[in-house]
């Protein structure tokens, strides 16, 4: 029996997938085979593995980034999660079920009814007009015409195509293109979505608008997404989580964060390394302790005489309950005559900014004033500063 969807926190879940093709493909599979490379296999068994004991999950909402270069095996991996090609070993579970051991009828229910694929060619219907390719899966399912032109045309609004309803789709330049095929794959409301290299034929101009305006898009609509490229601007852009492949294995996994700033191996420094680090920061990640916290109730002479003992660079003020009420250089505090001084200048101080944020509102802040910036939580309490320095340490590194 199939969970409730609504409790179960991974939306997929694969485990040990391999995928040879040959005409023996399970002698790849045997125990003193399994830790052959894939040239040694190809060479003594005449099999290419294109998945070699691939693991991963991906949450529930989450856009999950495969990427690697041609050959590495993220398009057939895509392609095992929907079974267009079927894998030779291994599990995928989708809320639990396992997708490999669907009949016939079953799968066909589960791409009508859970997941959907955006393909690189896009995949439109030449002779149908725009409104037709978005309503096509809901034509496949027998939704009524009236029922599936309003859930087309939520799709074209969403993507930005509305008034291109009776356009054909040979009169679209290739991002509006990639539009219709979108809304065509959301039309169907799947709670899966899988997307194979979906920009990479569009002009480079295209390609970053329509990555940019995916990434906002799915702040909208939440789906769980798989997405596959070889381009890591696009996977940082886009992606939540990314895994690396390489010989069609999995060498890397983690946030975009984690993958720039803590590459496992050459091949993947070399992968990431014309990424600007300011793109990944945010600011947890380089936040680092005030010289001195101060709670503001306290008097103003004790501030003071603790100043001149510990001669901190600044002070880090904050209210009873630890949140942040802004942030004080040194000759400020001192300069001080009573208490109202320093509600008037914290008034005027940086205004913090989210743990999770990009760092670079934070360096434009920091060319201008060396006051640091208060990086808080979600309730606004304290959680540590941005300096000029810890800036500069992170982009050394």
């Amino acid at each position: 029996m199939t969970a409730d969807s609504t409790q179960i926190s991974h939306h997929i879940e694969v485990e040990h997938l391999w995928k040879v093709f040959g005409r023996n493909p399970m002698s790849a599979l045997a125990p003193e085979n399994v830790e052959k490379s894939r040239s040694e296999i190809q060479s003594e068994f005449d099999q290419v593995v294109a998945l070699k004991n691939v693991s991963f999950n991906v949450k529930r909402g989450e856009t999950f980034v495969v990427m690697g270069l041609s050959g590495s095996g993220k398009s057939t991996l895509v392609r095992c999660l929907i079974r267009l090609i079927e894998a030779t070993s291994g599990s995928i579970l989708v809320e639990d079920e396992d997708v490999t051991l669907l009949n016939e009828k079953s799968l066909r229910d589960f791409r009508r009814t859970k997941i959907s694929m955006v393909f690189q060619n896009f995949g439109l219907l030449p002779h149908r007009n725009v409104m037709e390719n978005a309503c096509y899966g809901l034509e496949i399912k027998n939704i009524s015409k009236d029922e599936r032109h309003e859930k087309a045309q939520r799709m074209l609004d969403l993507v930005g195509l509305n008034g291109w309803e009776n356009s054909r789709v040979s009169q679209l330049s290739g991002g509006m293109q990639q539009r219709v095929g979108l809304a065509r794959a959301l039309a169907v409301e799947p709670e899966i979505l899988l997307m194979d290299e979906p920009f990479s034929g569009l002009d480079p101009l295209i390609r970053r608008q329509m990555r940019s305006e995916l990434a906002e898009l799915q702040k909208e609509i939440k789906k769980t997404m798989v997405f596959i490229t070889h381009d890591l601007d696009e996977a940082v852009t886009v992606g939540d989580r990314i895994a690396i492949m390489r010989d069609g294995e999995i060498i890397q996994m983690g946030t975009p964060q984690e993958i720039i700033l803590n590459p496992v191996d050459d091949f993947v420094t070399e992968f990431t390394e014309d990424v600007s680090k300011d793109r990944i920061l945010n600011a947890s990640s380089i936040c680092v302790n005030p010289d001195l916290i101060w709670t503001h109730s306290e008097d103003l002479n004790k501030l003071k005489d603790h100043v001149n003992k510990v001669n901190p660079r600044h002070i880090a003020f904050v209210n009873e309950s630890g949140s942040s009420l802004g942030i004080l250089m040194r000759d400020s505090v001192e300069q001080s005559k009573v208490k109202e001084d320093l509600d008037r200048m914290l008034k005027d101080s940086p205004a913090p900014i989210s743990s999770s944020s990009n760092v670079k509102p934070a360096i434009s802040k920091l060319a201008d004033s060396e006051t640091p910036i208060p990086v808080v939580d979600a309730k606004n309490h304290l959680l540590g500063v941005i300096t000029q320095s810890s800036i500069l340490n992170a982009l050394a590194e």
